[in-house]
């Protein structure tokens, strides 16, 4: 079913919005499973045993994608950049759901709903400290 006004695009933001959870969920899946994998071939256990320190989700992100870039490979490295994708899957399908509708549908009013959404979880991951 599609909103009010809806084109026929050949896709819909409900396949749009399911295809991106997917991705998010399947990555971060296999980033976490190779991760653990490594971590088992190595040391023999699956299990990683590690405190995270209390962080925002923005500077958690920021930590492990330096690490990333600088090319600090290791099993840990993997599992804590699955759950950095699993934590910004629903912030990307917001994104992606806003980019639609602004874009797509050219719906002025769930553009602007959804980029409300978008400006309060910015606010919430990124902008808010701990």
């Amino acid at each position: 079913m599609r909103p009010h006004g809806a084109k026929g695009h050949g896709f819909d933001v409900e396949s749009l919005v399911g295809f991106t959870l997917l991705a998010g969920v399947l990555l971060s899946l296999g980033l976490i499973a190779v991760g653990l994998a490594w971590h088992w071939v190595i040391h023999g256990t699956i299990g990683l045993d590690y405190l995270l320190p209390a962080t925002s989700v923005a500077d958690f992100i920021t930590v492990e994608a330096q690490q990333l870039v600088s090319a600090a490979a290791r099993p840990r490295l993997l599992v804590n950049t699955g759950i950095a994708v699993l934590l910004l899957t629903p912030y990307v399908r917001v994104l992606v759901s806003m980019l639609y509708f602004l874009f797509i549908e050219r719906n002025l009013k769930y553009s602007l709903f959804t980029g409300f959404v978008l400006g309060t979880l910015t606010y919430s991951l990124f902008g808010g400290r701990p």
